[in-house]
């Protein structure tokens, strides 16, 4: 509201008779006695003043409010922070309807492609529905969301260098040059496996993200989305991605995951336990037979030879 005044914040806070008030904790919650003073100085009911705070958000979220704009609108001014905004799983100007751009200018469909973004918001439409209602303390079903977070942010294997598939392609030259990035170990997390998506495009190193509900707060505009499209996915069917989940994972990690789906309804885990000890077991059996029909293959005769020596020697 200070620039509609032409003010500085703090200038419209003392106007406002409210000098020596913190801006941020006057955002988060209004007293009625302050929410009554600003609508009386300002010509607006104290409904609309009490509204502009983030007070139906619950203690948690709090971590999470943006300070300032994470990825702007390149329509709207730089210095106008909107709340519908201040959360991290909004990927969308509610004004505007434009992609949000990260730190570099890029758009999400920009890195994932036009169509594959256009899958992936539905179910990041599902993950930031599920996260409203957590934030705003709605009762939530089976799962809430820090609980989710728990397993996404799970180390499902052990860290280690990035393979062929994310290395970039380099002349002999350039892979001495780069010894080091090339031997780096990464963090490897369940969310990869959840959003493989997010696995081809994001940035090697920047592959990992914060544990916990601190993946949200301090995670990057690609990460954030990644985590929320996880979210929705889980949301959807938590045994079938928690499967999927434990089947990728080594044994170590496998422990590591367990470890976090102890906060989620034991009826939940006792359907993964079940379904998980016959998908391992089918599994195995898949494996067997792919060894199997590769020995098979590797014995056959050639039936063409390309020279031809004495009997029975190629």
């Amino acid at each position: 509201m200070a620039p509609f005044y032409a003010m500085t914040v703090s200038e419209f806070v003392t106007a406002l008779g409210l000098q020596g008030q913190g801006v941020f904790d006057l955002e988060w919650r209004l007293s009625e006695g302050q929410g009554a003073l600003i609508a009386a100085r300002t010509g607006l009911s104290p409904e609309a003043v009490q509204s502009m705070t983030f007070r139906e958000l619950g203690a948690a979220a709090r971590m999470m409010i943006a300070r300032k704009n994470r990825s702007p609108c390149p329509h709207c001014p730089e210095d106008l922070h909107r709340k519908a905004a201040a959360l991290p799983w909004r990927f969308r100007c509610p004004v505007h309807g434009v992609e949000f751009r990260d730190a570099t200018g890029e758009t999400l469909s920009d890195r994932f492609g036009t169509d594959r973004f256009k899958k992936l918001e539905g179910h990041a439409e599902i993950g930031a529905a599920h996260l409203d209602a957590w934030a705003r303390g709605a009762g939530q079903e089976d799962l809430e969301a820090p609980e989710v977070l728990q397993v996404l942010t799970a180390r499902h294997r052990q860290a280690s260098p990035p393979n062929v598939s994310e290395q970039p392609r380099m002349s002999l030259k350039d892979r001495r040059d780069y010894h080091d990035f090339l031997t780096t170990p990464i963090l490897r997390q369940a969310l990869t496996v959840v959003v493989p998506e997010y696995d081809q495009v994001a940035p090697v190193l920047a592959k990992p993200v914060r544990p916990g509900l601190h993946a949200l707060a301090q995670g990057s505009l690609l990460q954030c989305f990644a985590l929320t499209v996880g979210i929705g996915r889980i949301v959807e069917d938590p045994v079938a991605r928690a499967i999927d989940v434990l089947l990728a994972s080594d044994m170590n990690g496998q422990v590591r995951v367990r470890e976090a789906l102890r906060s989620w309804p034991l009826s939940l885990r006792r359907r993964i336990s079940a379904r998980f000890w016959r998908a391992e077991r089918e599994e195995r059996a898949r494996q067997t037979a792919e060894k199997a029909a590769r020995q098979r293959q590797s014995h056959k005769y050639r039936l063409i030879q390309s020279h031809k020596y004495r009997y029975r020697v190629s």
